[in-house]
């Protein structure tokens, strides 16, 4: 066993740790302080106590296997799929047509342009650099969107570009690649690399739908066992990833090999675990998955980004003759990258598919297009051997393509990655929209207005003296009243944006109480989906201008994955997904429910802290009377239900009382428990059977 690997790793680890709280102090990007200190590690493991630092190396497997899953997964379980395919149009464009005209590009631009300068570089060489560098890095960059505050939307199209480009990007690196070992051959080779390009993209899409159904299946057959749910969702990234290599390495159709992309399926996988196996994992299980993924990616990301410090600064580059052919490089990707983005997007814009790209969001996709771990992998990949007609260079295909992706990569790094901040704020990118400085300000207000009560709540218990309540109180109350005159100044005389910013309270007070329910197991998934699906419709609709509902009775249509969910159900298995009586009538108690929450809280709004800021009595009237209605529609329809199913209600409370009954029980047994009045043998035997009277019943 070699200890020196293990030191390494937690070394550096440790070493991440400290490079973090230095990018918070000095404000500088996380990723980009990783890479610089992995470069000064090199030089220091030369002493001879620190020789083991370079004991744990950065391998394609390792990249490829364990670390590229989990970055996928994590990135890809959090994306919406109504949201991807509002902007599929956008995130395909960039990812896939943006893709290849940039490899094209700076592989037939490169071409000459190297050849200007005096370097006959064949054009597969620059073609294959060109599909390395063409696919953009979503790790780094997304950290600093959403620090410097970008819109929603763009952070969602740049973040899908991203996911899918890396697919279309390893795909058209493979299939250069191929041309480049077994020679090119003219028409036939073009068609036979556009097919295998089409089939890595399809195939991998297929794939990844079934691995994403298949593990939803096992995670919903495991619910309750927290630990099994948790452990599921990590192998579904890794098992989607290396059965579609192994299934790529053996799968031949007409002696043509099929080859699956690996990336694409373990994407695809992911979404639907994000999507669709969420609603089937325990309540705990799922609240918690996002810290628990959170913490892998922030780990794997860690270690990437030192490692490729370290492996760039091991690499023997000969500066005084790589200089040159890099500064080319990284203006030929730099410009590619213009070309890619502009006119697609200009031409989208035109077509009217979707809402309008605004010109300054595509300055700053053009601008913010950071590469990383991926373009390491491919680069590793490349056979040290490689050769292909017409090179004359000393140094072999490999080290040329080295040498210009990792300094097209420190440039992005070091010179993109610093600047994305400035470039945002210079473009106004960064700057609040009148609903976000109303909601700056009215939280400012509703934290201050909470402090007071704090303070009157320490006065009593005697925490503090009538002096120093005073002079707290003086001081909160001043802070309080200064929010609430820069919010009221920020709504001016706008009551439309009032009663949108009411609108988006309400709509998340609904989301809150359907969460709850949804907890305490009065609903299933079926049901909690479609209300959920419809909340997040009508909060779309609001921040975006529109109206709320059209009408009390409106219907809500369901995304693009859960349609395709009950079409594959019904076609295979026959089974009816219409809502029974039963599942109907809980639809409406909890629509019920949720809306009386809502008016509830807007009885209450003038002792909230809210009055303060939304004095307009005309919009909270306005929003009152809209939920009064629809909860009238909503008994009307519950009523209806029940007299045309007599024994229904007193079969759905006798449920119902069950389900509170088991609740209140666990939650006593495990206050007990917690509280150490039992022991945990005893807390073993009594889980054991309330959990078999659970079942029984």
């Amino acid at each position: 066993m070699n200890l020196d690997i293990f030191l390494s790793l937690f070394s550096l680890m440790l070493v991440s740790l400290a490079v973090f709280l230095l990018s918070k102090k000095l404000n500088f990007p996380y990723t980009v302080l990783l890479v610089i200190a992995g470069s000064l590690l090199v030089p220091l493991s030369q002493i001879e106590f620190f020789h083991f630092i370079t004991s744990f190396e950065l391998t394609p497997e390792l990249l490829f296997f364990v670390f590229l899953p989990i970055l996928i997964f994590e990135s890809a379980y959090n994306m919406n799929v109504r949201s991807v395919t509002e902007n599929i149009y956008s995130i395909g464009l960039l990812a896939v047509v943006g893709l290849l005209i940039s490899t094209l590009f700076i592989g037939i631009v490169g071409h000459y342009l190297f050849g200007l300068a005096g370097f006959a570089v064949p054009i597969l060489a620059l073609l294959l650099f060109g599909a390395i560098i063409s696919s953009t890095d979503p790790v780094a960059v997304l950290a600093l969107f959403k620090e410097y505050g970008a819109p929603q939307r763009l952070t969602l199209i740049f973040e899908g570009e991203s996911l899918f480009n890396d697919a279309t990007g390893f795909a058209a690196f493979l299939v250069v690649l191929d041309l480049m070992i077994h020679g090119f051959t003219g028409t036939d080779s073009i068609m036979s690399a556009l097919g295998s390009f089409l089939i890595m993209l399809v195939g991998g899409f297929l794939f990844g739908l079934f691995m994403g159904f298949l593990f939803s299946k096992l995670i919903e057959a495991v619910k309750g066992y927290e630990h099994l749910e948790i452990t599921l969702t990590l192998l579904v990234a890794h098992f989607t990833f290396i059965f579609s290599e192994v299934i790529s390495e053996h799968l031949v159709i007409g002696g043509q090999q099929i080859r699956l992309s690996s990336i694409i399926a373990t994407l695809i996988a992911s979404m639907v675990i994000g999507n669709f196996g969420r609603y089937k994992m325990s309540p705990p299980v799922e609240e918690y998955m996002e810290k628990f993924w959170s913490y892998f990616a922030f780990v794997t990301n860690s270690l990437v980004f030192i490692l490729m410090g370290l492996l760039f600064a091991d690499l023997a580059i000969d500066m005084n003759v790589a200089l040159l052919p890099i500064l080319l490089a990284i203006a030929v990707v730099v410009i590619g990258r213009a070309v890619s983005v502009y006119p697609l997007l200009w031409l989208l814009n035109k077509t009217g598919k979707e809402e309008p790209i605004p010109r300054n969001w595509m300055h700053l996709l053009a601008w913010g297009s950071l590469r990383g771990s991926l373009a390491v992998i491919m680069v590793l990949l490349i056979p040290d051997d490689l050769t292909i007609p017409g090179w004359n260079f000393t140094i072999s295909v490999k080290q040329f393509v080295a040498a210009v992706t990792i300094g097209s990569i420190y440039f992005t790094l070091l010179i993109k990655a610093t600047t994305i901040g400035k470039v945002m704020h210079m473009l106004g990118i960064d700057a609040l929209t009148p609903e976000e400085e109303v909601g700056y300000h009215k939280s400012k207000a509703q934290i201050y207005d909470e402090s007071m009560l704090k303070l009157d709540e320490l006065l009593e218990t005697r925490y503090l003296n009538e002096q120093q309540h005073q002079t707290l109180q003086q001081r909160y109350q001043w802070l309080h009243d200064d929010a609430c005159l820069q919010c009221k100044d920020a709504i001016g005389a706008s009551s439309d944006l009032i009663e949108n910013m009411l609108r988006i309270y309400a709509l998340g007070v609904e989301k809150g109480a359907l969460k709850e329910v949804y907890q305490r197991g009065e609903i299933n998934e079926k049901i909690y989906k479609k209300i959920l699906n419809m909340l997040s419709i009508q909060t779309e609709r609001v921040e975006r201008g529109h109206k709320q509902v059209k009408s009390v009775n409106e219907h809500f249509p369901i995304d693009t994955l859960e349609r395709f969910v009950l079409l594959v159900s019904r076609l295979a298995f026959w089974q009816d997904h219409s809502f029974k009586a039963e599942e109907l009538y809980l639809y409406y108690r909890t629509l019920n429910k949720i809306i009386a929450k809502v008016i509830e809280s807007l009885d209450e709004i003038g002792n909230s802290g809210l009055s303060d800021v939304f004095d307009d009595r005309i919009a909270l009237v306005k929003l009152q009377t809209l939920y009064q209605g629809l909860n009238v529609n909503t008994r009307k329809k519950m009523e209806n239900l029940i007299r045309n199913n007599t024994e229904l209600l007193n079969q759905l409370n006798q449920k119902a009382a069950e389900k509170s009954l088991n609740a209140v029980q666990l939650e006593t047994l495990v206050k007990l428990h917690k509280n150490e009045i039992i022991t945990s043998k005893l807390f073993i035997m009594l889980n054991h059977e309330h959990t078999e009277q659970k079942n029984t019943d």
